[in-house]
């Protein structure tokens, strides 16, 4: 495999959590991972979009929640101990994170920032989250994502009727 290898990766390396690397090719005027999940070839419920938020406590958050579904600001503000919680602004992601939208890894970012994980994660073997680039995914377990970066689960996506 000729994918390079992301500073997410090489965290996994150090801690000695099993993952492996998937490249595909991006539609620069469609970021979004159910289209990720498409080309690779996946089922879009394995892949996990990195969100980056601002509780009004506990400031700058990351939530990684199904590709298709929409985040609950009240559910990750209460799983966060925030009294709300407001997504963070576009051109903020990339100093924040240091990750572009379309690569936001939650390993590896510019600091340590709590991250929840959606705990339809746990009903999966495996999962798949950004490894840091465009088109680059991990895909590793979601109990070694909560090891890697001290997540935590939580039910952060909209109720469906």
């Amino acid at each position: 495999m000729s994918v390079k290898k992301t500073n997410a990766a090489r965290m996994l390396d150090e801690l000695g959590i099993p993952y492996t690397l998937h490249e595909a090719h991006v539609d620069e005027h469609d970021l979004s991972a159910v289209t990720l999940a498409r080309t690779l070839g996946v089922p879009v419920e394995e892949v996990y979009k990195t969100l980056v938020a601002r509780g009004d406590k506990h400031g700058v958050l990351m939530a990684c929640i199904p590709a298709a579904e929409e985040l609950d600001l009240k559910r990750l503000a209460a799983a966060s101990g925030n009294k709300s919680v407001t997504m963070a602004p576009l051109k903020e992601v990339l100093p924040l994170t240091g990750y572009m939208r379309g690569g936001c890894s939650p390993i590896g970012a510019r600091k340590a920032y709590p991250v929840y994980l959606d705990e339809s994660a746990v009903l999966l073997e495996r999962i798949y989250v950004s490894a840091g680039l465009r088109g680059v995914q991990l895909r590793l377990a979601p109990d070694d994502l909560v090891r890697a970066v001290h997540a935590i689960y939580a039910m952060l996506t909209r109720a469906t009727a």
